[in-house]
């Protein structure tokens, strides 16, 4: 396809940023959006390291209790004109605005057998419907499965026991409760952190470097995918789905 240059390229800025009165209205409109999640939170629209912390359930466990948060929106509060509907997410290379994308590989032909996609930066709401993913997709529940900390709960831990999966999740620096989120001192967080240490160097988890990380170098270097071209939670999940879906042709004509 052509690459189309002047006028018409296709990465122009939309109408609305050069009218004022537009531009006025999609504040006042984003300004009523951040007011409307606040008040579902009940608090501010644009949470502080603390409340980030409980909600991926991390955070010390002891201190003064924090003042009941405000039902308007902060004023760092923020919301993206472009897509709404990401979420300014933090990397080991800083801050982006984004999608917190998953994977589910097996650990011999480095196929993906599930993938999903959220704006939540962490992950272990995301563990049940990989799993769900699998069970759709192959038609049976994988008999071991290894995960990050991120995926850590006593739920989750007691999901893959229900469903007779021998599991191998970090542990981790995330030893604390957050309140009503992750426990990080349950029965069931306590016999893992024993599994792992039984099993050392051995343990299954230790192959998931040889086994995920891959699989997004991969995307990322061989293939060149750096970033979403669409926008909105739909169309990128869609997005991710095609970039998975291509990964896996690239593997499976390799073997061809």
């Amino acid at each position: 396809m052509p690459r189309r240059t002047g006028y018409q390229r296709g990465d122009e800025l939309p109408d609305w940023v050069a009218d004022k009165e537009k531009r006025l209205a999609k504040i006042r409109e984003a300004q009523g959006q951040a007011r409307s999640q606040s008040h579902r939170r009940g608090g501010t629209a644009a949470p502080g390291r603390g409340e980030k912390e409980a909600h991926c359930g991390r955070g010390k466990k002891n201190g003064k209790t924090p003042a009941p948060p405000k039902a308007e929106p902060g004023g760092k509060a923020q919301r993206n004109f472009t897509d709404p509907n990401s979420r300014i997410l933090k990397t080991k290379d800083g801050y982006i605005q984004g999608y917190n994308a998953q994977v589910v590989v097996d650990g011999t032909a480095q196929i993906i057998v599930a993938h999903g996609l959220t704006a939540r930066m962490c992950d272990h709401s995301q563990l049940v419907g990989l799993i769900d993913g699998i069970e759709a997709n192959l038609g049976f529940t994988p008999k071991e499965a290894s995960a990050d900390s991120g995926y850590l709960s006593e739920a989750n831990l007691q999901t893959l026991a229900d469903r007779h999966i021998s599991a191998y999740v970090a542990i981790g620096r995330a030893k604390h409760a957050a309140e009503g989120k992750r426990t990080m001192t349950g029965e069931l967080t306590k016999a893992m952190r024993a599994k792992l240490k039984r099993a050392g160097w051995r343990s299954r988890y230790r192959l998931r470097n040889q086994i995920v990380k891959p699989v997004f170098g991969q995307i990322k270097q061989a293939h060149g995918f750096r970033q979403f071209l669409l926008r909105g939670t739909e169309k990128v999940t869609a997005e991710w789905a095609l970039i998975c879906t291509t990964h896996n042709l690239r593997k499976l004509a390799r073997a061809a």
